[in-house]
């Protein structure tokens, strides 16, 4: 495993929702609460503006993504900017705004909500498919760890102030079969687990906020090894790059008193390990 990059530094009080889009070969991230989408274009940085807390997106098509905001899923174009209402998502819900998110391999789109002050027990994690929300899981508090294995048969979630990552069974369609049960408990003193992303051996990477690291456990849950960045706060891992073989994670300044030239940055280092591709969000 190379070396850990800057890949962008731009500084995000809450980088999330890291998405390679396969078809643009290009890297797309959030900075949750600075209400921006960002990327970087071959001349340059890029980002889009929003009047409210976007967080997470999943590919439809070139030029489109299925975006979460506080409100909303709607259809964004990455050339245009233009949006176009998909689905509400909490949208009577003031207090609460999306956080976590990934697509599934059967086309579902998985998004996890939290209060806006992390309120205990104020969020949930929903599912899109083909058209219709439907609520997975309620009682969630900082909604995290969205992620699949690679035969689809087992998605994964968290909620941080658990500190525990979970493993749930799926059926053909991606739907929840039976009871969750817990993947990785990292311990009440441990930091907390944060996104995540499922490599093609079926090994999860979660980011760890508070611990400065991405780590790497099996399908079985051991813990097999651990990047270190230059920032205390890592938030959201995603494969990328023309192999599959490059982890961009992304960062956060929130609740640092006294952040580090590390602190909210983008990073990607080489692994020699491929991920998966990131599966297309179908709409209908």
């Amino acid at each position: 495993m190379s070396d850990v990059q800057i890949h962008d530094d731009r500084v995000c009080a809450l980088g999330e929702g890291g998405l390679w889009h396969p078809e643009r070969q290009q890297f797309y991230w959030f900075d949750i609460l600075g209400k921006r989408f960002l990327t970087r274009d071959p001349d340059g940085p890029r980002e889009w503006a929003f009047d409210e807390y976007v967080s997470a997106a999943g590919w439809v098509d070139r030029d489109h993504v299925l975006m979460a905001s506080e409100t909303a899923l709607f259809l964004f174009n990455l050339d245009t900017g233009a949006r176009r209402p998909v689905a509400p998502l909490d949208a009577d819900n003031p207090h609460t705004r999306s956080n976590d998110g990934r697509a599934d391999p059967q086309g579902g789109f998985w998004i996890g909500t939290m209060g806006k002050r992390a309120e205990q027990g104020a969020g949930a994690i929903y599912r899109f498919y083909r058209g219709r929300v439907e609520r997975l899981f309620a009682d969630i508090s900082i909604s995290n760890a969205i992620s699949f294995a690679p035969d689809g048969k087992t998605a994964y979630f968290a909620d941080s102030m658990t500190k525990r990552i979970m493993r749930q069974p799926l059926d053909s369609q991606g739907w929840p079969k039976g009871a969750a049960s817990v993947f990785v408990d990292l311990g009440p003193d441990a930091p907390s687990p944060d996104g995540a992303v499922v490599d093609a051996d079926g090994c999860l990477w979660n980011a760890q906020w508070g611990g400065a690291r991405v780590a790497r456990y099996a399908p079985d849950g051991r813990f097999m090894s651990a990047v270190a960045f230059p920032a205390a706060h890592t938030s959201c891992p995603a494969f990328g790059g023309k192999d599959l073989t490059t982890l961009f994670v992304t960062s956060a300044t929130e609740n640092i008193a006294r952040p580090t030239a590390g602190d909210g940055l983008t990073y990607r280092v080489e692994t020699g390990l491929r991920g998966q591709a990131e599966h297309r969000v179908i709409l209908d």
